[in-house]
């Protein structure tokens, strides 16, 4: 199983996983904002996965959001935030 990058902030109440693309802008923006509210985090570049680390993790995506999109946000490991949604996640991680 592929590790996933793991960001450190100042704000730790929540289990906080980001999947995302390397090359998409939302995914981007999405990164900035948790950096920019102090969450920390872990996230994977599924596009920079390959073979049998790929498939795994995009399995995890699909339990989530079954339309595997990006950027797919997963809170305690129970809510789903697909897409950058900026009010949303301010309120979620709040």
């Amino acid at each position: 199983m592929a590790e996933a990058t793991h960001v450190k902030g100042t704000r730790a109440e929540h289990d906080v996983m980001l999947y995302a693309l390397s090359t998409c802008i939302w995914c981007k923006k999405t990164k900035k904002l948790l950096d920019a509210l102090g969450v920390e985090y872990r996230y994977y570049f599924v596009d920079q996965l390959t073979g049998a680390e790929e498939d795994e993790v995009m399995a995890q995506v699909k339990r989530h959001n079954p339309e595997c999109t990006f950027p797919t946000l997963v809170i305690d490991g129970k809510r789903c935030i697909v897409g950058f949604k900026d009010p949303e996640l301010r309120k979620a991680l709040g």
